[in-house]
C-alpha cells in the first residue's frame, strides 16, 4: 500500500495511467471486432509511408502538442490559461497563405512571395498576439481568461476580413510539406518534436523554469526576491503566441489552404486538458513539460477512440469537457483536504490500535 501510495503521487501517474487506459479500452474494442489485440499497435509502411492508428494518433495530435507548451507556461506562471491559441493558429494561418498567394488570389500554385517570408511572418503576427495577451494580464492586471477572451474572439474575424471571408488555397508541394510528410516520417510529428526538444533544453540549461514556477508560486514574493514577475509572465505569453503560431502554419499547410473558420476550432480545450492531464495544477506554480505533452497525445486518442466508438466529431467536445471537470475536481483544495483527513484519521485509528494491543 506504501508503493501505491507513492506511486500515485507521482505527478506523470495521471496521464501515463489515463494513457494505458485509453490503449486497454482500444485493445478491447478490437477484440470485440474480432481483431488482434495488438492490432492498436500495429504500424505498417504503404506507399513508402508510415500507417497505423499510433501514428495518425501522433500525427493529428502534434498541433494540440505544440499548443500545450506554451500553454504550460502560461497556466504556470500566470495561473490563467490562453483561450485564444486557436484563433491565433487561424490567424496566423491566414496571414501566411494570404502572403504567398498575393493580393486578391484564392488558388495558387506559385509563391508570389518566398515562401519562408509568408512562414515567418505568420509566426510573427501569433508573436505579436501573445504580446498582447502579456500586455494585458502582466501590465494591466487582467485575469488571463478575461484578457484572452478578445483575441478569442477578434483573431479568428480579423483572419477572416485578411482573407475576405475566402478559402485561400496555396496547391504548392514545397508548402504541403509542413502538413505532409518528411520521407516516411509524417512532418507534423518532426516540428511537434523540435519544439520541445527545443523548449526542454531551454528549461534545462537556463533559469527560464525557476522563474516561471517562482512567479507562479506567489508572485509578490518572487517580485520581492528580485524576480521580473511582470516581464517573466509577458515572455509566456509570447511564448505560447509564437508556438500557436507554428501550430497554425502546420494546421494550414495540412489543408494547404487557410480556412480561418475552422483551422484551430476547440484546440484550445484540447491545449489546457492536455496541462491539467498531465499532472499540472491549473493554479499555477511547479509543472512538468513532459506530463503536458503526453496530456497531449492522451487526448488525441480519446478523440480518435470516441471517433472509432461511432461519436460525432460534434458530440466529442462533451466527453472532453466531462474529463476537464473530474480532473478538476481532483485538483481542487476542497477534494485534497477531504483525502487528506481520511488519511490522518486512518492513520491515526492505526496508532490507536497498536497502542491498545501494547
Amino acid at each position: 500500500m506504501s508503493f501505491l501510495k507513492k506511486l500515485t503521487q507521482k505527478q506523470l501517474f495521471l496521464p501515463i495511467f489515463s494513457m494505458i487506459l485509453v490503449m486497454l479500452i482500444n485493445m478491447i474494442y478490437d477484440i470485440s471486432k474480432g481483431y488482434a489485440f495488438y492490432n492498436f499497435f500495429t504500424i505498417s509502411i504503404n506507399n513508402g509511408i508510415l500507417y497505423g492508428r499510433l501514428i495518425d494518433i501522433l500525427n493529428r495530435g502534434s498541433e494540440a502538442a505544440i499548443l500545450a507548451i506554451g500553454m504550460t507556461l502560461v497556466v504556470s506562471a500566470s495561473a490563467g490559461t490562453d483561450i485564444s491559441v486557436g484563433s491565433v493558429m487561424a490567424l496566423s494561418g491566414g496571414v501566411c497563405c494570404v502572403l504567398l498567394a498575393g493580393p486578391g488570389n484564392v488558388n495558387v500554385s506559385e509563391f508570389a512571395m518566398p515562401m519562408w517570408i509568408g512562414i515567418l511572418a505568420g509566426i510573427l503576427v501569433a508573436g505579436l498576439c501573445g504580446a498582447f495577451n502579456g500586455f494585458l494580464v502582466a501590465g494591466l492586471k487582467i485575469q488571463p481568461m478575461v484578457a484572452t477572451l478578445i483575441l478569442f474572439s477578434a483573431g479568428r474575424a480579423i483572419g477572416l476580413l485578411l482573407c475576405n471571408s475566402m478559402i485561400i488555397y496555396v496547391n504548392n508541394d514545397a508548402f504541403k510539406v509542413f502538413g505532409g510528410y518528411c520521407w516516411i516520417f509524417p512532418t507534423p510529428v518532426l516540428i511537434a518534436a523540435a519544439c520541445i526538444l527545443i523548449t526542454a533544453l531551454v528549461l534545462k540549461f537556463t533559469a527560464l523554469g525557476t522563474y516561471v514556477q517562482a512567479v507562479g508560486i506567489n508572485k509578490d514574493a518572487a517580485r520581492i526576491s528580485g524576480y521580473k514577475s511582470s516581464a517573466i509572465i509577458f515572455l509566456c505569453f509570447v511564448i505560447c503566441g509564437l508556438f500557436a503560431g507554428i501550430a497554425g502554419i502546420v494546421a494550414t499547410s495540412r489543408i494547404y489552404s487557410a480556412d480561418t473558420n475552422n483551422i484551430g476550432v476547440n484546440l484550445e480545450m484540447d491545449a489546457i486538458l492536455a496541462v491539467a492531464l498531465g499532472g499540472n495544477s491549473l493554479g499555477g506554480g511547479k509543472f512538468r513539460l513532459s506530463g503536458s505533452i503526453i496530456g497531449a497525445y492522451t487526448i488525441q486518442a480519446i478523440t480518435t477512440t470516441l471517433y472509432a466508438l461511432g461519436v460525432s466529431s460534434s458530440q466529442a467536445p462533451v466527453f472532453k469537457a466531462i474529463i476537464v471537470i473530474l480532473i478538476v475536481a481532483v485538483q481542487s483544495p476542497a477534494v485534497k483536504a477531504y483525502f487528506a483527513r481520511r488519511s490522518a484519521a486512518k492513520q491515526a485509528a492505526l496508532s490507536a490500535g497498536k497502542g491498545v494491543q501494547a
